[in-house]
């Protein structure tokens, strides 16, 4: 019997075709049937500046052709050692402390361990994670306890652990949001840990934004009570949202920052758990039982890290920014285009992310539109993979003129379609 591909987050049972991509150049896909494909979600949201970009191609062809893999536990590697010391360049001063993983669900992982263990560490039981609702972060235990409950999830409900929710801060009433807050950092019989956000927009939850002004005051809340502050840059970070990072724009330094996704260009799996002096001392001691349990095997794989030098090159020597903010440009005027379509609705932007619902009934993830959606623009020669109901772009930033306008086309004949 031939072994057969499960392949993620896909109901095999619909007997929807899959295309077979053999190369990719850019920001296009080339199948093996010889078609064009415009990867206008960046191959779900990891890759920044296109596919096979030739910098980070010559990294990993030379490093995988001197070190390839060595345990990270006791020893050590220059690309590791160099990409610590590079990212000191992109991340506030304070976040000195760099913990490598191999992927964004594993950073957040690592972060919630971090929180508990500088509590632990210290002689007190803080347990508490405090998340906000509609969140992911990841489909591994912990991520999904820090998550939102439902169809991700509901399988596994028994292994899930209890946290405490504040609702999403819809326009108008943030202050619901920064009540709840507020009542869980002044509990004194269960007081949190750590609060853990996506900043300025939820991901998988519906590419639901809010304001940095709510972002700052959550991280106040948070300071003024000793909760620590997690932010969830693996789909954020790298410039989505208009900076490097996310946190940038409401001007805070988060205790502990999750990245990785855009780390490598988008790559070669690789995450970084951020941490700042406190927690890590928390955890540095003459006692062995104090340390930091957490590794996997190819944790700093020597590869990986050499990809991320490479995408660090990248930011230093070209018009990375610049390319941002043209399609941050672009996206606006594409939103008022939108905007002249009564079928739709809730058309928001965060930097290169550009969303919107399709107006139905039973608007949600699992709603049928979704994979009817994928299908139309996938045969229209672009990848797209609505959220449910709601459309978005988040296209890599090498992506041409000519090419986001195809997109924009296709997704107007969607709405046209569909609406």
């Amino acid at each position: 019997m031939t072994a057969k591909i499960w392949h993620p987050f896909t109901q095999h049972g619909l007997g929807q075709p899959i295309p077979e991509i053999v190369r990719a150049e850019g920001a296009t896909l080339f199948t093996d049937d010889g078609r064009a494909i415009i990867d206008a979600i960046s191959s779900w949201w990891v890759q920044t500046h296109g596919h096979c970009h030739p910098t980070i191609v010559a990294a990993i062809q030379e490093q995988s052709a001197s070190l390839d893999q060595i345990i990270f536990a006791g020893w050590t590697h220059e690309p590791a050692q160099q990409l610590a010391k590079g990212l000191s360049d992109f991340l506030p001063d304070s976040l000195d402390h760099i913990f490598f993983s191999d992927s964004g669900s594993t950073a957040v992982e690592v972060a919630l361990k971090m929180a508990l263990g500088y509590w632990h560490n210290q002689g007190h039981e803080r347990h508490r994670i405090v998340v906000m609702d509609h969140s992911y972060h990841g489909d591994t235990i912990g991520a999904m306890s820090v998550g939102a409950r439902g169809v991700f999830n509901q399988a596994y409900a028994p292994l899930l652990f209890d946290v405490g929710s504040i609702p999403f801060p819809t326009e108008g009433a943030e202050q619901v949001t920064l009540d709840a807050l507020t009542a869980f950092c002044t509990n004194q019989d269960n007081p949190p840990a750590a609060l853990i956000i996506e900043p300025l927009i939820l991901g998988a939850g519906g590419m639901k934004i809010y304001s940095s002004k709510v972002l700052a005051e959550m991280y106040r809340i948070c300071r003024q009570h000793d909760v620590l502050f997690i932010a969830d840059e693996v789909m954020t970070g790298w410039g989505r949202t208009g900076t490097v990072f996310a946190c940038e724009q409401a001007g805070i330094t988060p205790d502990i920052l999750c990245m990785a996704k855009g780390l490598t260009g988008g790559v070669i799996p690789l995450a970084v758990t951020a941490a700042s002096a406190p927690i890590y001392d928390a955890h540095f001691s003459q006692d062995r039982t104090k340390m930091f349990f957490h590794s996997s095997s190819f944790t700093a794989n020597p590869i990986a890290c050499a990809a991320a030098n490479a995408n660090l090159q990248i930011w230093r020597d070209e018009p990375v920014q610049l390319r941002i903010d043209d399609i941050i440009t672009r996206h606006k005027d594409f939103a008022r285009q939108l905007s002249e379509h009564n079928n739709i609705s809730a058309i928001r932007q965060c930097g290169t992310i550009l969303a919107f619902e399709i107006d139905e009934a039973s608007g949600n993830y699992m709603s049928a539109l979704g994979p009817q959606l994928l299908r139309f623009f996938a045969d229209r020669g672009v990848l797209l993979r609505p959220l449910g109901n709601t459309v978005y772009l988040m296209p890599p930033y090498c992506i041409t003129d000519v090419q986001l306008s195809t997109v924009y086309s296709v997704v107007e004949e969607a709405v046209e379609h569909f609406a």
